[in-house]
């Protein structure tokens, strides 16, 4: 009787979810908490190419994890997307995934975009900027994360919340390079610089830096970048005010550590039914034409080198990137979290 009662736990658990459809041949089933048109343009290009269908269940992160858990041995997901490192780091602390064996997924996602043991892999890369007013603001004022600190930017700045993953992530970062002081002082500092209570999602901190509510605002590369390719009047005219500044870059009187990277990636599922062709997609994501999908349609930077991006993400490619594993911005997540509530970022 064990497992009609645990898909009835996992059936209340998450009742306003639609149960994901059992694995047949020639499918595989991929929990996902990407939510992108970019990737249905991926999943369709991997059933053209290998005659695999892709029955996709989409979730957000916590959902995600905790149906899986009620689901247990039962699960039927073979593969797990998240859409960053610390999301992909509850999912393993959880033990939703097992290790990958796979030379091509070794040598093409470099090691700093990957989980040691091979648990999981990224396979898209966002940079966590400053996009800024450029009537009211220079790059020259922007050199580092602590600028969003400095006096100067007094009730001018706009963030999300401090528990969106982005954010924590950028958190855990900041506090595995400067230490915890220095980060906790920072945090303070943006909330004594807010223009507003923390809310909305990135492009709507990009949006309001158009509109005038505030001079400068964190947001993820690519955010910007559907605005600034919109066909939207309203989107034009934010991108005709606002450009994006790189943190922490190398100057004449400064040696940059690099702008905070994070990433999209996955696994396969701890119980996958369908193993081999779990692995089949994985590595169909380090292909060119899928790394082509993930910068073409969402404008986000490929992981594999050399995959060259088209133009508008290319024009926002040549920074200095951080090379810290983005396996700590799990590992710090909690202690991100606690400097956040000390600080009273909301």
């Amino acid at each position: 009787m064990r497992a009609p009662l645990v898909l009835v736990f996992a059936a209340l658990l998450l009742a306003g979810c639609s149960p994901a459809p059992a694995p047949a041949n020639g499918a595989i089933n991929l929990y996902t908490a990407r939510h992108y048109d970019a990737d249905r343009q991926i999943y369709a290009a991997f059933e053209k190419e290998t005659g695999i269908a892709v029955k996709v269940l989409e979730l957000n992160p916590d959902q995600l994890i905790e149906r899986m858990k009620a689901e247990g041995e039962y699960s039927p997901a073979d593969v797990i997307l998240m859409a960053d490192a610390g999301a992909l780091w509850k999912a393993q602390a959880a033990g939703l995934f097992q290790p990958a064996a796979s030379p091509v997924l070794q040598e093409k996602i470099p090691a700093a975009l990957r989980e040691p043991g091979g648990q999981w892999f990224g396979f898209s890369r966002r940079a966590r900027v400053i996009a800024y007013d450029k009537a009211a603001v220079t790059p020259a004022e922007l050199t580092g994360y602590a600028s969003l600190a400095d006096p100067r930017f007094r009730k001018a700045v706009c963030v999300r919340s401090s528990d969106n993953v982005y954010n924590l992530s950028l958190m855990a970062a900041l506090i595995e390079r400067w230490g915890r002081d220095k980060a906790l002082s920072w945090a303070k500092g943006v909330v004594a610089n807010l223009a507003r209570p923390p809310s909305g999602g990135d492009i709507d901190q990009i949006r309001a830096v158009g509109a005038g509510a505030c001079k400068i605002a964190l947001t993820n590369s690519y955010y910007y970048l559907r605005v600034k390719t919109s066909a939207d009047p309203g989107d034009k005219a934010t991108a005709a005010k606002v450009e994006l500044a790189f943190p922490e870059q190398d100057g004449p009187d400064r040696a940059g550590t690099g702008t905070h990277v994070n990433i999209s990636g996955g696994g396969i599922a701890a119980h996958a039914a369908n193993k081999d062709k779990a692995l089949k997609f994985l590595e169909f994501l380090t292909t060119e034409e899928a790394q082509g999908i993930f910068a073409g349609a969402n404008h986000e930077y490929p992981a594999v080198e050399g995959v060259k991006p088209p133009a508008d993400v290319a024009a926002y490619s040549a920074f200095k990137a951080d090379p810290m594993s983005v396996e700590v911005y799990g590992r710090r997540q909690a202690e991100a979290q606690g400097v956040f509530d000390e600080a009273g970022w909301r």
